[in-house]
């Protein structure tokens, strides 16, 4: 039984939150509560709809379901109607992105879904996007897959008369969508200096654009002082450098944007803005609206930029549409990713306009999904102008936008690693990829990940998992049905008749047997125990795992996994490194000569060689470069120093450490990290810059003699020769009036139900808005099982990191759609949440959230001094936490500690005017009762 072609009058809808509480409403539009068992059948049965099938079937304690005919999802029909414009996967997101009023439990949310599918149902019938033709075609082809909306959504399309069809399935994006054209390259920017009263000037030019004629005097004081950094440098290795705190309110964003865009436009491109979170990319693209107000100049000129491994290749989804249309893949979701791919702004999975929760609706197998894990080139894969759709490829078009834009908004890693690379190159005489432009204007926002990110990059790590890709890379799939293409696909016709090449290619794909293959993580590390390893690396990372075990303590569980230090190794470990170091530099010397062969071509050919050609060999030459002479180099040092029991070299950490999923080994590992990863940052991104503002709401440490002492050394600021401009501006929000800071006293932290039982009464006195941050993934799943429950039966919606379906972003989706649901999290939350208004008012930490003690941090520990180190950055989390609850200046909230134990010391970079008070839970539940009841509706 289906839903008839215009109205839903067959299917009634179910909303269930966790508890469960359930919610049903039929055709007469009125909401009721509904048992579990009752709604467990309606699910089973149907017809029904429903907002995310999985999570529904979760909160019912079912397994999640299979697509169906009886299944509506409503998310789905938006995901058809309105493809890439954001929505909040749950019913009340779906009301608020439709511009309904938000509807207020269950009963109320399975009404209002109602409501919302009638809506996009008279949307398809009036405005269908991008043509009536086109929407029809994938419609039809969807219906023929067994699409549960096919009928209605094609009836909703014939209501009016449907012009020319289309002869295609509507499947083929990729021949409507436009093609890039290239251009000559515009040569050096300019070294022209940025007057601070003229970068104040357009600041105001900006806030007027935006509707605001106030300028706040702390926001014009950072565009001034930020135009230190677009002034000419004076010497080759000194950067005009700028740290720059600015709290939460100044409005930094703007700040910086005025003088970077003066300075773009008077000396061309680009000013590149690095981010570390997806959510302020999107944030700093928005508001450069101010800076471009007409969307295709704005195209143009801001230019958001991620690594290749984000964009949708066109390639693999094709290859997935043509493997779904014979039975082998998701069709539906590959259909509405066809629409989203026809409306896409830039093509990006990962934090774009592609919604994540679309592939996790349904039970559908992970390799036949329709996600950025099967869509997007994560194994350097790509063949470049090899590709039939290089012309249309998001990935060349974002390179070639990025290099022509003003303003280039970008995040940590690209920065970093691409600096990585083109400085390993430079060091051999070659010149840099050619994906980027040299970096020679750069703001860091959220600077205080800046450390952390220059530590992941600047990194090195063997591991099963990295050696086994490097294997499929140079091999291609080894398996059945296993989708990739290897070296001698991607290469073999450009080699020609060229016999040294094809050698090198041959006794490439003969060397990279010795790496683990198809299944090793179940030879190394079997449930049973009887090993069986194949192959010089695999038998090393057997050996590895002994050591961990000999060594490392499982006290507490193995949910953070196991470590130890690599040396003094066993004997075991030392002779079969060794043996693993003459495989790796088997497989490096062939792929040493056949990038040779490539560089030989591109030399010797020049005259003949076609654009596309040479594009295609650069692009070769590009994935040849990382391994053959990064990561392979580093992986043979590794293994050399464990092979001669080398004395530790001071500057670097090398550790043996284990994954475990389900109890079960599924990584194994030796580590190499920088103690202080700010030397090779200098080196790579500060010293060959000409201008870099490093910015955070929360860079000082007030507790230090010199609050910004640590900031420049975690920002390599401390290693450059001359010392950074520095600025420190206040928030100005009344956070005496606005916030309270509480650590409760009489709370055990250690039991589970003393800190689940507190956290509920919080929630509830503060009737929902509640953030629950835990620094262990155990203890968070511990609390939700106990407090989701209570919550419900009182009207309060729970979700949670690692319990729901869903990756973070989508959950802080929800949360900040549902004014008083709650949500729990770690680490990821707490860095990438931004929810202003009463959505979030009172914030709860589990215990303090100190630094795990784990190798790498002793080491560091050890160089940046002891106690005060560790101190430092748990101030700094607890001063970010706290910024996260009061984002606007009418935001009210609390902040909370369930850990008596808490320093005070701890506490002292929260904002002035914050006194941080010691109360049992009682009067700690009573306060934030207190507190809140007040707080005015801030929509």
């Amino acid at each position: 039984m289906t839903a008839s072609p215009m109205t839903l009058d067959l299917a009634p809808a179910l909303v269930v939150l966790p508890g469960p509480r359930a919610g049903y409403a039929d055709g007469d539009g009125s909401g009721r509560l509904l048992r579990a068992p009752d709604a467990r059948d309606l699910l089973e049965h149907g017809p029904v709809l429903v907002a995310h099938a999985a999570m529904t079937a979760k909160r019912l304690n079912l397994h999640a379901p299979a697509r169906s005919g009886r299944l509506f999802d409503v998310l789905e029909l938006y995901a058809f109607t309105r493809p890439a414009t954001f929505c909040a996967p749950s019913a009340v997101g779906l009301s608020m992105a439709l511009g309904l009023p938000e509807p207020k439990g269950a009963a109320e949310q399975a009404a209002s879904l109602r409501v919302s599918a009638e809506a996009l149902l008279s949307e398809l019938r009036l405005t269908p996007q991008p043509s009536r033709e086109e929407a029809l075609a994938v419609a039809e082809t969807l219906a023929k897959a067994g699409w549960a909306w096919g009928p209605a959504v094609i009836g909703a399309l014939r209501s009016v008369p449907v012009g020319n069809q289309f002869r295609s399935s509507g499947l083929d994006v990729w021949a409507r969508i436009f093609e890039w054209e290239d251009q000559a390259p515009l040569g050096e920017s300019g070294t022209r200096p940025i007057d601070p009263e003229r970068a104040g000037e357009r600041l105001t030019e900006l806030l007027q654009r935006s509707g605001l004629d106030e300028v706040r005097e702390a926001q014009a004081t950072f565009a001034r002082e930020a135009a230190f950094v677009f002034q000419p440098r004076e010497r080759e290795g000194e950067p005009r450098m700028m740290l720059a705190e600015a709290g939460t309110g100044v409005g930094k964003t703007l700040g910086y944007l005025a003088p970077a865009s003066l300075w773009a436009e008077t000396n061309g491109p680009s000013v590149w803005i690095s981010t570390y979170t997806r959510a302020l990319q999107r944030q700093i693209e928005r508001e450069s609206q101010s800076i471009y107000p007409d969307p295709a100049v704005r195209a143009r000129k801001a230019v958001v930029r991620k690594g290749r491994e984000n964009y949708v290749c066109l390639l693999n989804f094709q290859e997935q549409v043509n493997g779904a249309q014979l039975g082998n893949g998701d069709l539906i979701g590959l259909a509405l990713t066809a629409r989203w791919a026809r409306a896409t702004r830039d093509g990006d999975m990962t934090g774009g306009d592609f919604p994540a929760w679309l592939p996790t609706l349904f039970a559908i197998a992970p390799s036949l999904q329709a996600s950025p894990a099967n869509l997007v080139d994560r194994r350097g894969e790509c063949v470049h102008a090899g590709c039939q759709h290089y012309r249309i490829c998001y990935i060349e078009k974002a390179v070639r936008a990025s290099k022509r834009a003003d303003i280039v908004i970008a995040n940590h890693a690209l920065v970093l690693t691409q600096a990585a690379f083109d400085g390993a190159r430079a060091a051999r005489g070659l010149k840099g990829d050619n994906e980027t432009t040299a970096v020679k204007r750069v703001v860091f926002d959220e600077g205080h990940h800046l450390f952390d990110a220059a530590d992941s990059a600047f990194s090195a790590a063997l591991s099963g998992a990295e050696a086994a890709e490097l294997r499929r890379w140079i091999r291609g799939p080894e398996g059945r049905g296993r989708r990739g293409r290897g070296l001698e696909a991607r290469l073999l016709d450009i080699l020609g008749d060229r016999e040294g090449a094809r050698q090198a290619l041959t006794a490439v794909l003969h060397a990279a047997a010795a790496l683990p293959g198809e299944g090793w993580s179940g030879r190394v590390a079997p449930p049973d125990g009887q090993v069986n390893p194949i192959g010089p690396i695999e038998t090393y990372l057997v050996a590895v795992i002994e050591q961990l075990r000999a060594r490392s303590s499982e006290r507490g569980g193995i949910e953070q996994g196991l470590q130890c230090a690599a040396r003094p190794a066993i004997d075991l470990v030392r002779e079969r490194a060794g043996e693993a170091a003459k495989a790796l530099a088997g497989v490096e010397a062939p792929l040493l000569a056949l990038a040779r062969q490539l560089e030989d071509v591109l030399d010797e050919d020049a005259e003949h060689l076609g654009s596309s050609e040479r594009a295609r060999i650069e692009g070769a030459l590009r994935g040849l470069d990382r391994r053959a002479r990064m990561t392979l180099p580093a992986w043979r040092s590794i293994l050399k120093a464990i092979d001669e029991d080398a004395e530790d070299d001071p500057d670097f950490v090398d550790w043996f450490e284990a994954t475990f999923l389900y109890g079960r080994v599924v990584d194994a590992a030796c580590r190499r990290h920088w103690v202080d990863p700010t030397e090779p940052l200098r080196a790579a991104v500060l010293s060959p810059a000409h201008g870099v503002l490093v910015t955070s709401a929360t860079l000082t440490d007030p507790a230090l003699e010199d609050p910004f002492a640590l900031a420049e050394m975690r920002t390599g600021a401390a290693r450059m020769p001359q010392s950074p401009k520095v600025l420190r501006l206040i928030s100005p929000f009344d956070y005496e009036a606005h916030a309270r800071a509480i650590v409760v006293t009489d709370v055990n932290k250690e039991d589970a139900r003393q800190v689940s039982a507190a956290m509920r009464e919080l929630f509830l006195a503060a009737g929902g808005g509640g953030l629950g941050l835990f620094t262990a993934i155990r203890r968070l799943k511990a609390v939700h099982d106990m407090i989701a429950a209570p919550l419900a039966d009182r009207g309060l919606a729970l979700y949670a990191q690692h319990v729901d379906p869903l990756e973070a972003g989508a959950l802080v989706d929800i949360f900040r759609a549902e004014q008083d649901a709650c949500l729990l999290g770690t680490d990821a939350i707490r860095d990438g949440i931004d929810v202003p208004g009463r959505s979030l008012r009172l914030l709860v930490f589990d215990r303090v959230p100190w630094p795990r003690p784990d190798i790498l941090h002793k080491a560091r520990r050890a160089r940046f001094g002891g106690k005060g180190y560790d101190d430092s950055t748990a101030r700094a989390r607890i001063s970010q936490a706290f910024g996260r609850l009061i984002r606007r200046a009418d935001d009210r909230g609390v902040f909370v500690m369930l850990d008596a134990a808490a320093p005070t010391r701890l506490f002292s970079g929260l904002p002035d005017g914050v006194a941080v008070e010691r109360l049992c839970l009682v009067d700690a539940i009573e306060a934030v009762a207190a507190f809140l009841k007040d707080a005015p509706d801030q929509g």
